[in-house]
């Protein structure tokens, strides 16, 4: 069975704090197409935290650069490590409550304990399957495991094992994966798959990360 405790609010304002620097780490590069200045452009969400990440909806900024160059004016998405892509619900409910459906005796329990919609977790378990595996950033993130790599039919639940320290076996539980410091390191490695760029966005994490001595 797993265990799943609600996330406090200073596990966000962490996540805010280094999709801030990660943000300010992009602008200091310049523009990608045109190396002209990049100045901030963010926008407001409204995150849903479901039942576990409820702290997490009163952070709704999402940072985003524009090119001040006129002629450019392209925008750049910086990685974060709180929203994924263009879904309502914060990245974190997104991976624990996918994981939970794996563990829990019925995905109903799983949409009961995470305060997702049963429909909606049926949707995110066919883009784990179908669709993440397919991802670039997929390929360059697997790469980084010892092999055996988290097996993809298992997905998201044998990368937050991994990630938590358990073997790649599918018989391993949930249970002490969902730590918070687990949760940030899943949010790491996924952070690249919400940028413009695969490449540089594994950069521009990792070299954000170190700054704030999180890597």
């Amino acid at each position: 069975m797993m265990h799943v405790q609600r996330l406090a609010g200073e596990f966000f304002a962490r996540l805010e704090k280094l999709d801030e620097v990660i943000a300010a780490t992009v602008a200091a590069g310049g523009c990608r197409h045109c190396e002209g200045p990049l100045h901030q452009g963010n926008y407001h969400r409204k995150p849903r935290g479901g039942i576990v990440a409820t702290a997490g909806e009163a952070f709704t900024r999402r940072h985003s650069l524009c090119c001040g160059r006129r002629g450019c004016r392209k925008r750049a998405l910086p990685p974060s490590l709180r929203f994924l892509g263009r879904r309502v619900y914060l990245e974190v409910v997104v991976v624990l409550a996918s994981v939970m459906v794996q563990v829990m005796a019925t995905a109903r329990a799983a949409a009961a304990a995470s305060g997702v919609p049963l429909r909606t977790l049926r949707r995110w378990g066919g883009w784990w399957r179908e669709v993440f595996p397919k991802l670039p950033m997929w390929a360059e993130l697997r790469a980084r495991f010892v092999p055996p790599p988290p097996d993809e039919a298992q997905l998201p639940r044998s990368l937050v094992a991994r990630l938590g320290g358990g073997s790649h076996r599918p018989e391993d539980s949930g249970e002490g994966f969902a730590d918070a410091k687990t949760l940030l390191l899943s949010a790491r490695y996924l952070a690249p798959a919400t940028s413009d760029s695969v490449v540089e966005g594994s950069r521009f994490v990792t070299a954000a990360l170190a700054q704030m001595g999180a890597a």
